[in-house]
């Protein structure tokens, strides 16, 4: 068995497919991590015998799954930053749900606040509460509930899980946010499945995809 599934890889970037249950990064503990395995991936796909640089530019939730992407070079993850806090990156979400949508766009505003892993929605004015902003498009009903295509109008804890689940859709699997149905025993059904940005060198376009999208059919 492969230690990563490798969607992308150059002399400055690797773009990792995550499965839900693992860690994006080391926590400190003996705990597995997707940045652990693609260090080991790369000592052994290039020969390393020394120390690996690897770094994650964005993490996602460890029930996630989906891309991540790693600089490879101190200078590549500089510039990665800057594109990110520049809002240069786009991200694609997918996100199976239980209940129905009221139309099949719609866009979801709130203010939310981060307590003890966990995130909830609060009335504006709500002391430390921040703005968050999604739209959504309804691209599948089947078996297993509503497929979701989401974008993230702003990047905030959790935000998808707490922002859905409020608005009556909580994602299957995610019993924190108050799914009645288990996804995998350990992950949830939300999977980040397109990442488009600049290279950090040439400045072309990138257009990274999962090798296989979440399905409504089947759980």
């Amino acid at each position: 068995m492969s230690l990563v599934d490798v969607i992308y890889c150059d002399n400055h970037l690797l773009v990792l497919d995550k499965p839900g249950g693992l860690l994006t990064q080391p926590s400190g503990t003996s705990e597995d991590s997707l940045e652990s395995r693609g260090k080991q991936w790369l000592k052994i796909e290039y020969g390393k015998p020394g120390r690996v640089f690897l770094e994650a530019v964005h993490r996602i939730d460890r029930v996630a799954c989906g891309i991540v992407l790693f600089a490879r070079t101190s200078k590549a993850l500089s510039r990665l930053n800057a594109s990110m806090r520049a809002g240069e990156c786009e991200k694609t979400y997918l996100a199976l749900v239980e209940g129905t949508p009221p139309g099949r766009e719609g866009r979801l505003e709130d203010w939310l606040v981060h307590g003890e892993y966990e995130a909830a929605v609060v009335p504006a004015g709500t002391p430390g509460a921040k703005p968050a902003v999604l739209d959504y498009e309804a691209v599948g009903t089947g078996a297993a509930g509503t497929l979701l295509r989401v974008r993230l109008g702003s990047g905030r804890y959790h935000q998808i899980r707490v922002q859905l689940a409020h608005a009556g859709m909580p994602i299957v699997g995610d019993q924190r946010y108050g799914a009645r149905r288990q996804w995998t025993a350990a992950g949830i059904a939300l999977q980040h499945c397109r990442l488009r940005l600049p290279h950090p060198v040439t400045r072309q376009w990138l257009d990274f995809k999962v090798n296989k999208e979440l399905s409504c059919e089947a759980a």
